[in-house]
């Protein structure tokens, strides 16, 4: 998937959520109505069966025996050995009432469960926490384009940054606005799991190849790598996907499964520097000395050149439709990746106008 990124996507899936989050919350309020209705049908069941046996033993007692005897401590069992649950719903279950056994195992009145107050204050909250959310992020991409050193780190912890802060307004509408019962929260938590279970083995994959990343650290937000097809810079390192910026300023979405199923190479691993390849095509009776002079010069004067690492020339031989030609390769790294490919164009372009300029180059040697 290629295309940039928009945030015209956001309130939609804010309302996603947000149904989702309802849906959840009535299942599990159904699970809970249904674990209470097993509960009183079971003691209608022991308020039934107490009497019919006492009744059995009553009529095979002895003659000479008296009732109480025969029946030995059974009748004189307290209450509280068969009841289960409230007292009221105790009661109502050996009662045997048909009414109580349709309101428990009816569905929830969803106007007492979730009001239209709880939707709005919810509505609110989410639509809150996503603007101080944003407001953050801009803080922060702030301070890294006005302090550059800093730029990576803040990009890293971005992530952890917005997760921490979505968990918080979570837990502030579950908690404040939503207040469900306990054993709500635990049904609504199976309710998820099961929906997990049932989802898609490939988004499962994508979410496991997300922790993989976070976790193994193959590479991280800022790197310059090239997966597959495609090289640039990571942009950003979700559950589900990677994004990387291409050096046509194109956004690829590659799913996470297949970033932990293929070759990673990471150009810079963290730094904020990576080393830049500048080729040429050189007839072979060129003086390689000269040629090497240029080069190392041509890439020392850029002012994206980073000093602090070693800068080489390389030659080899390579075979061409139109014969046998010098391949030179300059290495030298950049400051900050970047300025990577401005780097890689300034140095070609230096060294190709002084070999013209010392007469090393002709127009009619070059493929």
């Amino acid at each position: 998937m290629i295309g940039k990124s928009s945030g015209k996507r956001v309130p939609a899936m804010m309302l996603s959520l947000l149904l989702c989050m309802l849906f959840c919350l009535h299942t599990a309020q159904l699970f809970s109505r249904a674990s209470v209705a097993d509960d009183t049908l079971s003691v209608n069941m022991t308020s039934d069966v107490l009497p019919a046996d006492t009744g059995t033993n009553a009529g095979n007692q002895k003659p000479d025996q008296p009732a109480e005897e025969a029946n030995g401590d059974k009748e004189k069992l307290p209450d509280s050995d068969y009841e289960a649950g409230d007292g009221e719903l105790a009661e109502a279950g050996r009662n045997g009432s048909p009414r109580l056994r349709d309101e428990i195992t009816q569905p929830p009145d969803l106007r007492s469960a979730i009001s239209l107050s709880k939707i709005l204050w919810t509505v609110v909250f989410l639509l809150a926490g996503y603007f101080v959310i944003k407001a953050i992020a801009g803080i922060f991409s702030l301070f890294a384009l006005r302090h550059p050193r800093y730029k990576i780190t803040i990009r890293r912890i971005m992530p952890l940054v917005k997760i921490i802060g979505w968990s918080f307004v979570v837990y502030i509408i579950i908690t404040l606005i939503l207040q469900p019962p306990v054993e709500t929260v635990f049904a609504f938590f199976a309710s998820i799991g099961v929906a997990i279970g049932f989802a898609s083995q490939d988004f499962l994959k994508n979410i496991f190849g997300g922790l993989m990343i976070l976790v193994d650290k193959p590479f991280q937000i800022g790197d310059k790598i090239e997966s597959g097809k495609y090289y640039g810079e990571v942009l950003e390192i979700g559950l589900r996907s990677t994004r990387v910026v291409t050096p046509d300023d194109s956004v690829v979405t590659i799913p996470n499964s297949e970033m932990m199923n293929q070759s990673i190479s990471n150009a810079n691993f963290g730094e904020n520097n990576c080393q830049v390849v500048a080729e040429l095509f050189l007839p072979l009776g060129i003086d390689t000395k000269h040629v090497r002079r240029i080069a190392t010069e041509a890439a020392q004067v850029s002012k994206y050149v980073y000093l602090n690492k070693p800068i080489m020339v390389e030659f080899s031989n390579v075979l061409v439709p139109k014969g046998s030609f010098l391949k030179m390769r300059l290495k030298a790294y950049v400051m900050d990746v970047r300025y990577e490919f401005p780097f890689q164009s300034e140095m070609t372009e230096i060294v190709l106008r002084e070999l013209y300029a010392e007469g090393l180059l002709q127009s009619e040697n070059n493929i």
